[in-house]
C-alpha cells in the first residue's frame, strides 16, 4: 500500500510524492482521507517562503513539530475514515470517520488520541472547517463582545467570515467589516455583517469613519470608534488602520499570523492617548482568564455546534484532486479573488 503526500519543496513550488506505507504499529490507526481543507492564510506563508525561523510550525500539534526548512509538509484539516487498526486498538474504531490536524495526504497514521470522532450529523465537507471554526470560537472568546458594542472585522477570508458568522448571533449595535474581494464581501453579508467596506477605497473608508463617528473627539469618546476590532486580514499594516478606527479604550484582537512580515506600528498618537488594548489571540492555547472554565474539549464541542448553525461548507468554491494541488496553490497565490474555500479530495 502506498500514500500520496503533498510537499512544499521550495517557495512557490509544491509537488505530490508517493511512498510505501510502513506496517501499522501497535496502538495506532490508519486513516484514508476523504478531503482536507487548505487554510490559505497560513499555507500561503509556507508556499511563499514567509515562515518565521524562530518558532515551530505549531506549538502543540505533533504533526507540525519539525524544522521549518524545505522540503516540508503542512496542513491541519483532514477528514477521513479509519481503514486499519493496530494491535491494542479497540475494534470499534474501524470504519469511523475522524478529523485530524494532519498535513495533506491520501493516508495518515495516528493514535486514537490524535483524532477527533465526527458527530453523526456532520458531513466530511463541513467537518474540514473544524480547525478554523475552533480558531473563530477562540477569537470571539478572547474579544469578549458585549451587548450593544460596535464591532469591526478587518479581513473576510475564511477565518474572518467564520468570526463574522458567530458575531452575527450577538446583540451588537454594529457589525461591519473591511474586505476588497467580491466573493468574500457577498458571503459576509449572507452571514449577517451589516456593511462591508473596501479598505482600498477612500470613499468607503470615509463612509466607515462617518458610521463610527470618527474622528474621535476627546470630549465625546464614548460615541466614537469601534469598541472591538478583529485583525484577521493577514496584512500587518492593517493594524495601523485598526488603531485609527478604534474607540477610546477599545480592544484590538490580533488573530493574523504574519510569519516573517514586520509591522511598522504607529503607537505615538491615538494608540497612546486612547489607552488601546492589544490582544494576541492564538488557538494553540486557551487564555488564562478562560482556562479555569474552558478546556479544548469544551471549545471543540462549541465549534461543532457552530458548524451545525453556520453550515460553513457553503463557502467551498473549489474541490480539487490532490494531484492538481500545484495548480490550486498557484491560483491561491495569483488570483485569490476567485477562491473562497478550497478543498483537496482523495
Amino acid at each position: 500500500m502506498s500514500v500520496r503526500e503533498l510537499w512544499f519543496t521550495q517557495p512557490y513550488h509544491v509537488e505530490v510524492r508517493e511512498r510505501s506505507l510502513p506496517p501499522l504499529a501497535s496502538g495506532h490507526i490508519r486513516v484514508k482521507n476523504e478531503c482536507s481543507a487548505i487554510s490559505a492564510g497560513t499555507e500561503m506563508l509556507v508556499y511563499r517562503g514567509q515562515l518565521p525561523s524562530d518558532i515551530s510550525l505549531d506549538a502543540t500539534l505533533e504533526s507540525l513539530q519539525h524544522d521549518q526548512t524545505y522540503p516540508l509538509q503542512y496542513g491541519y484539516a483532514c477528514v477521513g475514515r479509519v481503514e486499519q487498526i493496530g494491535a491494542e486498538v479497540d475494534s470499534s474504531w474501524l470504519g469511523k470517520r475522524v478529523f485530524s490536524f494532519q498535513p495533506h495526504a491520501s493516508h495518515f497514521t495516528a493514535t486514537p488520541e490524535q483524532v477527533i470522532l465526527l458527530p453523526d450529523d456532520i458531513e466530511p465537507e463541513a467537518a474540514v472547517f473544524l480547525a478554523n471554526m475552533e480558531t473563530a470560537v477562540n477569537l470571539v472568546l478572547d474579544g469578549s463582545p458585549a451587548l450593544g458594542e460596535r464591532v469591526l472585522i478587518l479581513g473576510q477570508g475564511v477565518v474572518g467570515l467564520l468570526v463574522s458568522s458567530l458575531l452575527a448571533q450577538f446583540p451588537l449595535t454594529q457589525l461591519v467589516a473591511l474586505e476588497s474581494l467580491s466573493l468574500r464581501k457577498d458571503q459576509a453579508l449572507k452571514f449577517g455583517v451589516q456593511h462591508v467596506y473596501d479598505p482600498h477605497s477612500a470613499t468607503d473608508l470615509a463612509s466607515l469613519e462617518q458610521l463610527l463617528h470618527l474622528p474621535v473627539q476627546l470630549s465625546d469618546t464614548a460615541k466614537s470608534g469601534a469598541d472591538l476590532i478583529y485583525e484577521v486580514s493577514g496584512v500587518a499594516s492593517a493594524l495601523n488602520l485598526a488603531i485609527n478606527l478604534s474607540s477610546y479604550a477599545g480592544r484590538i484582537v490580533i488573530g493574523s499570523w504574519y510569519g516573517n512580515k514586520a509591522a511598522n506600528l504607529h503607537l505615538g498618537g491615538v494608540a497612546h492617548r486612547n489607552r488601546l488594548k492589544f490582544i494576541s489571540s492564538q488557538v494553540s492555547t486557551i487564555a488564562p482568564e478562560w482556562s479555569g472554565r474552558w478546556d479544548k474539549s469544551r471549545r471543540f464541542d462549541v465549534a461543532w455546534d457552530m458548524i451545525r448553525r453556520v453550515q460553513p461548507q457553503q463557502m467551498i468554491s473549489h474541490r480539487v484532486p490532490l494531484e492538481q494541488a500545484p495548480f490550486l496553490y498557484s491560483l491561491l497565490d495569483q488570483a485569490p479573488e476567485e477562491i473562497l474555500q478550497s478543498v483537496l479530495t482523495y
